[in-house]
């Protein structure tokens, strides 16, 4: 399967599938396979290090992750360690894209997960790869980073999204 011509959709803030818990995979199929080749392709074209199945409308347990020029792809991942809380660091989302906001996350993280030859596999991030493992597998748990804020600045980062959107579909 090549590199497809279109872009692929990213699901937006207010899509009900960003919200929910997803489904572990059963089975690596076809279907897995294909899902995890668009998830890298949207990835890629919006130059982002990591995307999670919902992000594209499937409520599947996968995430990719692209962090100096690495590629994972992880099944049911599942964090198995982590270290204190790290700096508030500025952080984004394709899902909400146009903004971002300082959000604390731990410094280090272990994860293990499927690969998608069925191998179990465990990694450990610290710095970007820790705080994009941390975020990815919070979208499979029906998290956004928003969620971390306090309600008064994530009404104020949501006002600015809703002005940028807006202002994007008049151009």
């Amino acid at each position: 399967m090549g590199t497809s011509e279109k872009t692929v959709e990213v699901k937006t803030y207010g899509s009900p599938v960003l919200r929910g818990q997803a489904k572990p995979v059963e089975d690596i199929d076809d279907d897995v396979k294909g899902l995890s080749q668009r998830m890298v392709e949207a990835m890629l074209q919006a130059n982002a290090v990591g995307i999670a199945a919902p992000q594209l409308g499937i409520s599947t347990r996968i995430i990719a992750l692209d962090i100096n020029d690495e590629l994972h792809i992880l099944i049911n991942p599942e964090i198995i360690g982590s270290s204190k809380l790290a700096e508030e660091e500025q952080e984004g989302c394709l899902s909400i894209p146009g903004v971002a906001a300082p959000i604390p996350r731990k410094v280090k993280t272990a994860v293990k997960g499927i690969t998608l030859a069925g191998k179990q596999v465990e990694l450990e991030g610290e710095g970007l790869m820790a705080r994009a493992i941390q975020h990815e597998i919070d979208h499979l748990n029906g998290v956004l980073y928003i969620d971390y804020l306090t309600s008064t600045r994530r009404k104020m980062l949501l006002k600015e999204y809703r002005k940028q959107s807006k202002e994007e579909g008049e151009g």
